[in-house]
């Protein structure tokens, strides 16, 4: 990805200003207490920002430094530690797990037979959680190591291994013990030393640290089971930190993404990268038939975007955190609800970028040339006019309209669906208080005009769109009345 004058990147850098704008609104929308969203490309973080409140209880704004339990995205930090110390001829991918779990070969667990392999890609078979896992809703404590072989042995494996793709949280806990037992140590020690230190990592641990809790943002439970929300202690999740344990920010998270961007060799080679990223499965959500499971990363397509990463569950946040390996971009949002929309939130960034490059270049006013919707350019404004004076989100009772730039050009959309951008319309300059409709849905208003108010000092006033008006947004809300 080249950094040079009207390139790739200065496009996806301009498309950070509505990401920023549509974040906020998102959160607002969705009533999420927070979101923490960090976006990395061109070689570093170039965008990292915090909406909302930390805490309902208290009302401390959230800030991107606070801490997240990142829950699931362990898995991708246990499935690099086992990729290097493989690198290292410490273990094979099809050893036994019962060479590294002698407690499950003593006791007969069909789980003994498995490999690591096979618990790398939820391919063994092994229970989920086991048949009372109220410790995910705080009914008991996370199982130590020993009762976690006592539950490996009692349920260990329901279906039998490679017959599908079955998700184990049990699988990967397994995984943490035998990672510390080929590291010689344990496997909060490995992965502390081997992958976060090895990266820089400030604010990334592999279990609660209870010293920095007045860190960590608060947890909040859903609205889908309660009228409102309640904030939630964290816990230690004591055995089971290889498949759930993880704290970390947007920031840290994108940074530990980029170190499986292919020709980065701090963690692992290639190789393993490519080992971790392929997947193993496929086939999971009827929806998605070409989406799968590779070893401890999701692999996800986005309107044909292939994106490799991992999401996660822990009581009180949602988190989802996705990268391109060959581009060198990784988008990661963490949320602090039950019901966060983390998946959605980064998905949308997504989108976003993705329209941006696709902007084709602008025509020139004067070239005769006419857009998709044969509607003929308005003819150049005597002066150069800023496109930035005529972005904002505008209110109004119907709903919200977004003015934004994206690959150099207006356009205008609504924040209220679920996917930003889907069909924009594209907008031209006719004057320093006019736009034109260029594109955009036949339903709308083609060829129909964008008129502006402004006060003396040129701030916008109104927004006349189909011959509505309506209002900058905080003013709108302003003003104590809809109609």
């Amino acid at each position: 990805m080249s950094g040079a004058p009207g390139s790739t990147v200065d496009v996806l850098r301009e498309a950070l200003a509505y990401a920023d704008s549509w974040l906020a609104y998102r959160v607002w929308k969705l009533r999420a207490p927070g979101a923490q969203v960090a976006v990395w490309f061109d070689g570093k973080v170039q965008f990292s920002k915090a909406y909302g409140l930390s805490n309902l209880d208290t009302g401390e704004p959230l800030t991107t430094s606070h801490l997240f339990r990142v829950a699931s995205h362990s898995k991708t930090f246990t499935a690099t530690a086992v990729m290097q110390l493989l690198e290292a001829g410490k273990l094979r991918l099809d050893d036994a797990v019962g060479s590294w779990v002698p407690a499950l070969t003593g006791a007969g667990s069909p789980l003994a037979e498995g490999t690591v392999r096979e618990l790398l890609s939820h391919s063994s078979g092994a229970i989920r959680d086991g048949v009372d896992s109220t410790y995910w809703s705080h009914g008991r404590p996370f199982p130590g190591e020993g009762e976690l072989l006592e539950l490996a042995i009692r349920e260990g494996a329901v279906r039998q291994p490679e017959a599908a793709f079955k998700y184990s949280n049990i699988g990967f806990s397994l995984l943490g013990l035998i990672v510390g037992k080929a590291a010689g140590s344990t496997y909060n020690e490995y992965t502390r030393a081997a992958i976060i230190e090895t990266l820089g990592l400030q604010n990334t641990g592999p279990e609660l640290d209870e010293a920095r809790l007045p860190e960590f943002a608060g947890n909040h439970s859903g609205l889908s089971s309660w009228t409102e929300r309640q904030v939630v202690p964290h816990v230690d999740t004591r055995a089971m930190a290889a498949a759930t344990g993880f704290y970390s920010t947007a920031e840290d998270m994108v940074v530990f993404a980029s170190a499986h961007f292919f020709g980065d060799t701090r963690l692992i080679s290639d190789r393993s990268k490519n080992e971790m990223q392929r997947p193993v499965w496929t086939g999971q959500s009827p929806e998605a038939p070409q989406d799968g499971y590779g070893y401890g990363t999701s692999i996800r397509h986005y309107d044909g975007h292939r994106m490799v990463g991992h999401a996660g569950g822990y009581p009180g946040h949602i988190t989802r955190t996705m990268w391109d390996p060959n581009e060198g971009l990784a988008i990661s949002v963490l949320t602090n609800a039950v019901d966060g929309p983390a998946e959605e939130l980064a998905a949308g960034v997504l989108k976003i970028l993705d329209k941006a490059r696709d902007v084709p270049p602008a025509l020139p006013l004067d070239s005769g040339l006419v857009n998709s919707a044969a509607i003929p350019p308005p003819a150049a404004p005597e002066k150069e006019i800023d496109l930035a004076t005529f972005s904002g989100r505008f209110a109004a009772f119907w709903g919200v309209t977004d003015v934004f730039v994206l690959g150099g050009k207006l356009f205008a959309s609504s924040p209220v669906g679920p996917s930003p951008v889907v069909q924009p319309s594209e907008l031209a300059v006719v004057d320093e208080n006019t736009l034109r409709v260029m594109d955009g849905s036949p339903y709308g208003s083609l060829g129909e005009f964008f008129r502006y108010e402004r006060d003396t000092d040129g701030k916008v006033v109104s927004l006349f769109t189909g011959g509505m008006k309506a209002w900058p947004i905080e003013d709108y809300r302003a003003r104590g009345r809809v109609l």
